[in-house]
């Protein structure tokens, strides 16, 4: 029986253990997870009965495989949540699925409202030339938005930064009213200096010509049939959060066979005929070795080549030097806030209805918003009476603010909450929990240029899967970094000949936040 470490026990480890388990029981499996957690970025923190989700994850995808296992793992929900039957919301609900009421094991669907947060008023996002837009932005910022839009049409720049990139999409007065602060509060770099490869992986397909489609779309369905996207305006979502999907698949991995160790640091390999033969791990300062026939890793390629030996040295550097972005979500749970809900839009308490609120003013250093009472009811103890916002600030591990002790960082952000308006007194504050959470997003600048040569070394390893996020070192979506694993897995059952198509996924670069109209292969 051939033995399989799976490094990581987030979306990508999770799910090929999952996948080589139901599809065969001729493997021996191992997972080994640095942590003492299921989920990995994706996973759910409990703090006092309320429940916070680390990095806000909407479950959408256009890959049918993927919905249709997250659909097996949790199903759609049958009748209404708590909040939609307060609100009165009417949604499309599954005949035969599960009560959120009364049972756990439930996905829900939810609405899609994320806004930007700019000057004090909220503008859509994405970016949309309507009537809100220009109210807020005034007719003579308006119409020098417009002029600068057309000149970049006219104009187009080398897409050699994101800022080019972006500057080609919108005009440079959008850019820099909504992307330039923003992005460079985002990665700690001015766009000038990021790689266009981001903007390209996680918002092709999105300008203001796409915009105006998508409007065209939804006023003229019947006349604009060859519109081929629109933005995704529901999404699904575990009842407790995304961590409640991955541990119940490790639940299930457990009951195939599979074991998982936690606090299992994977720190090297041993390696003959390019095949890794031994994964050795340390755990409660004991190092201890695991042979392996085959071994996909989730872990950062920066940590898992550090570990191989005999690496020759231009590898090693390349991925020595790779950039991560780092982030710390502040939990505070609170009476009330000052943000008036001025949509349609029926919510508890008639709370915004965002579930994430960009932060793009540069006079603070919050990035964004989320407000959990709108991703699940569920994860509010008292989700009528108190709001429990996620307050995302993006930092690098090690920095002054990371190592910001807990007490300062809550004084912190609350000084930027009253900077804001967004509360008008301490008081409001009933309770706040602080989470770090390292290496969340995979950067594009540095020796990223020369990653190619990296995965080329990497895919001499005839036994090595490299898998999800961190594991590709790309800032793909939950289920790019599934689909990575789904590829793994076919190849190792024989199902696939092609070794490569682990790093093929998600080389088609499309916008993350659109569904194809005309396949039905979105989640929602």
């Amino acid at each position: 029986m051939k033995k399989i470490v799976v490094i990581g026990a987030g979306p990508a480890g999770i799910t090929a253990a999952y996948e080589l388990l139901k599809n065969s029981r001729n493997y021996e499996l191992i997972i080994l997870e640095k942590s003492a957690f299921i989920g990995g970025i994706s996973r759910t923190v409990q703090h006092n009965g309320n429940r916070m989700d680390l990095g806000g994850h909407r479950f959408f995808s256009k890959d049918k495989e993927v919905t249709a296992w997250w659909n097996n793992i949790l199903p759609l929900q049958g009748k209404p949540a708590f909040d939609d039957i307060l609100t009165g919301r009417t949604i499309t609900l599954n005949p035969n699925g599960p009560n959120p009421e009364t049972q756990d094991a439930v996905m829900l669907k939810r609405r899609r409202v994320s806004r930007i947060y700019y000057k004090r008023h909220f503008f859509d996002y994405p970016v949309k030339m309507n009537l809100n837009t220009i109210l807020n932005m005034g007719i003579f910022t308006t119409i020098r938005a417009g002029f600068s839009y057309l000149y970049s049409l006219m104009h187009k720049l080398p897409e050699s930064s994101l800022e080019n990139f972006y500057i080609n999409r919108f005009g440079r007065k959008l850019y820099t009213m909504f992307f330039e602060g923003y992005t460079a509060k985002l990665w700690g770099r001015h766009p000038r200096n990021i790689s266009a490869d981001w903007g390209a992986q996680r918002v092709k397909g999105l300008s203001i010509a796409a915009i105006l489609k998508d409007i065209l779309g939804k006023i003229l369905p019947h006349k604009q049939k060859h519109i081929e996207t629109s933005l995704i305006e529901e999404f699904l979502y575990p009842k407790f959060g995304p961590g409640q999907l991955w541990e119940t698949a490790a639940r299930e991995i457990s009951s195939m066979g599979g074991k998982i160790i936690f606090n299992a640091k994977v720190i090297k390999f041993t390696t003959h005929n390019n095949k890794i033969t031994q994964v050795f791990y340390e755990q409660k300062g004991q190092i201890i070795r695991i042979d392996a026939d085959i071994v996909i890793s989730s872990m950062p390629l920066k940590e898992l080549v550090a570990g191989l030996p005999k690496v020759p040295s231009q590898i090693a550097g390349i991925a020595a030097g790779l950039p991560y972005r780092d982030f710390i979500t502040v939990g505070m749970l609170l009476k009330k806030i000052n943000l008036v809900n001025k949509t349609k839009l029926k919510t508890l308490g008639n709370i915004v209805p965002d579930c994430w609120i960009y932060v793009q003013d540069t006079g603070v250093k919050l990035g964004r918003i989320q407000i959990f009472n709108n991703w699940s009811p569920y994860l509010v103890t008292e989700p009528q009476k108190n709001i429990w916002l996620g307050l995302e600030y993006f930092c690098k591990a090690g920095d002054s603010f990371w190592n910001m002790e807990d007490t300062a960082l809550q004084k912190f952000a609350l000084k930027e909450l009253l900077q804001m308006q967004i509360i008008s007194a301490a008081e409001d504050v009933l309770d706040t929990h602080i989470e770090r959470v390292e290496k969340a997003y995979p950067a594009y600048f540095d020796t990223y240029k020369d990653i190619d040569k990296l995965i080329e070394y990497l895919q001499s390893f005839t036994n090595l899967y490299c898998v999800g996020r961190n594991g590709q070192h790309r800032y793909n979506n939950m289920d790019h970094s599934m689909a990575t694993s789904f590829a793994a897995v076919r190849h190792i059952l024989g199902k696939s000949t092609d070794k490569s198509a682990v790093w093929k996924v998600n080389t088609e670069q499309e916008y993350h936040e659109t569904k194809t109209d005309s396949s039905n292969n979105d989640s929602v």
